[in-house]
């Protein structure tokens, strides 16, 4: 059996790096593997982190802060043979055995394997599924919340049964932050999509592979904890989040649905900044500027 790449995209990540180094053979368990990150210019300790505490690790310094999608791109293409790839955050903490049942979880149409990912300090598994956007299903989110909204398939993309985590459940996307992709699926999906700098990439990728006849399924015996979690409190994060978002649709939709559902993203981000909520004022803001889905913004801003 070709042996697994893991891929880590990595940016001042010094601080959580040794957790997930620590992490790793337990996660990595009963399987042929090889560590290889791309690193975005960090100007912290992360690289002196990895020479220390993984030596064996092939480290690629991209020299600047490329974004996620051209990191993953990055450490690919300096992985050499592999059946399988984990691409991973930095914060993510497998649990033992996590990774083969991913990688065990691939082919007979699953390109994509995702685990049940938890918060760190809590019990109950993060709503991690997502369905494809449409105008209705932002309009559900705007009016009556992603979370209510998600007991209705229609209303929302988030995933929300409690039953579609207790079983191995096929989704048209899922959060990134810990992915098994099969060699099959990369070879037809090619490299990911370096328009995105951060978020809305693993949506793209997640739909091209759906596209190409591979789908997305959750493997609910493999477990992982995600310490992740700035872009519901970081004004940027979140409005890099919403305009990604926006592009997307716009990228698989025409000018006139594309309006209709960036209206509807502006009337939730609106009426959350009514609230009080600082990150949805700024993402209201932007979106609502002439011109602001014409270019992708970099690492800013």
């Amino acid at each position: 059996m070709s042996p697994v790449a893991v891929i880590v995209v990595t940016w001042n990540s010094a601080s959580v790096l040794p957790g997930f180094l620590a992490a790793l053979p337990d996660g990595m368990a009963g399987l042929d593997w090889r560590l290889v990150v791309a690193d975005n210019d960090s100007s912290d300790d992360t690289v002196e982190v990895l020479r220390v505490l993984a030596p064996d690790a092939t480290v690629v310094q991209t020299g600047r802060n490329a974004g996620y999608a051209a990191g993953v791109n990055a450490a690919l293409a300096a992985a050499g043979e592999y059946g399988a790839a984990l691409i991973c955050n930095p914060d993510i903490r497998m649990r033992q055995g996590c990774a083969k049942r991913l990688v065990d979880g691939l082919g007979d149409g699953v390109g994509i394997a995702v685990p049940l990912l938890y918060e760190e300090g809590r019990d109950t598994p993060h709503h991690s599924l997502r369905r494809e956007s449409s105008v209705l299903r932002a309009l559900g989110e705007a009016v009556i919340g992603n979370t209510r909204a998600g007991r209705f398939p229609a209303l929302s993309e988030l995933v929300t049964d409690p039953a579609a985590y207790r079983r191995p459940t096929r989704a048209d996307w899922a959060t990134g932050a810990l992915m098994a992709v099969s060699g099959d699926c990369l070879a037809a999906c090619g490299p990911w999509d370096e328009s995105f700098f951060l978020y809305s990439e693993e949506t793209e990728y997640c739909l091209r592979a759906r596209d190409r006849g591979f789908v997305t399924q959750l493997e609910p015996t493999a477990e992982a904890v995600h310490l992740g979690g700035d872009s519901q409190v970081s004004p940027r994060l979140w409005t890099l989040l919403t305009l990604n978002r926006v592009r997307l649709y716009r990228r698989r939709h025409g000018a006139l649905a594309t309006a209709a559902f960036r209206a509807a993203v502006l009337l939730r981000e609106t009426s959350r900044a009514a609230l009080g909520r600082p990150a949805s004022r700024a993402a209201a803001a932007a979106l609502a500027r002439p011109g602001a889905l014409r270019t992708t913004p970099g690492p800013w801003q």
